[in-house]
């Protein structure tokens, strides 16, 4: 990976001006921190989008997340159990390495991503959006946790979703 560009670069190059907002609230609320925990984004400023928001917990130790937030959209897709389910459990396993490779290298590094294009298949249906993905700290320094949010029109039909990370993006917090 070459250098991330910078958190002011992810901003302005996110399309959606739902994912904006989010990602500025998750800016504004880490105050001097590098990043915000869970209870830092409880503000009604994201309340308008929590139907495209989701977050994992995530084990430093077991190297493992945690589902911990679907937003409405999320949970058309997943089991109604998502809170408290392994992410391994949670994604088709075609998907899982790349996507857990991805997730870690967030919390690890830290840094924002960003990817748009294809987020999904479903059958043979593409489906086209921008999703964002941020580190959470509940000390502020040390990530456990991942907040995302994902905009994208729903497909008319629902089943086995693949997930897709098409144009990945790397960015410093």
């Amino acid at each position: 990976m070459t250098n991330p560009a910078s958190f002011e670069s992810f901003l302005s190059r996110i399309e959606s001006q739902a994912l904006r907002a989010v990602a500025q609230h998750w800016h504004e609320v880490r105050g001097k921190n590098l990043m915000p925990s869970w209870a830092d984004l409880t503000s009604p400023a994201i309340s308008p989008y929590f139907k495209m928001l989701w977050g994992f917990q995530y084990d430093r130790e077991a190297k493992q997340f945690r589902g911990w937030l679907a937003g409405q959209k999320l949970r058309k897709w997943v089991d109604k159990n998502f809170s408290g389910s392994l992410y391994q459990d949670l994604v088709p396993p075609p998907d899982y390495e790349e996507a857990q490779q991805h997730l870690i290298r967030i919390v690890t590094t830290p840094l924002a991503a960003r990817s748009s294009g294809r987020l999904f298949i479903v059958d043979d249906l593409a489906v086209m959006g921008e999703r964002i993905a941020l580190p959470l700290a509940t000390d502020g320094e040390n990530a456990d946790g991942i907040f995302g949010a994902s905009d994208y029109i729903s497909p008319p039909l629902l089943g086995p979703a693949r997930l897709v990370h098409e144009n990945m993006e790397w960015y410093r917090i």
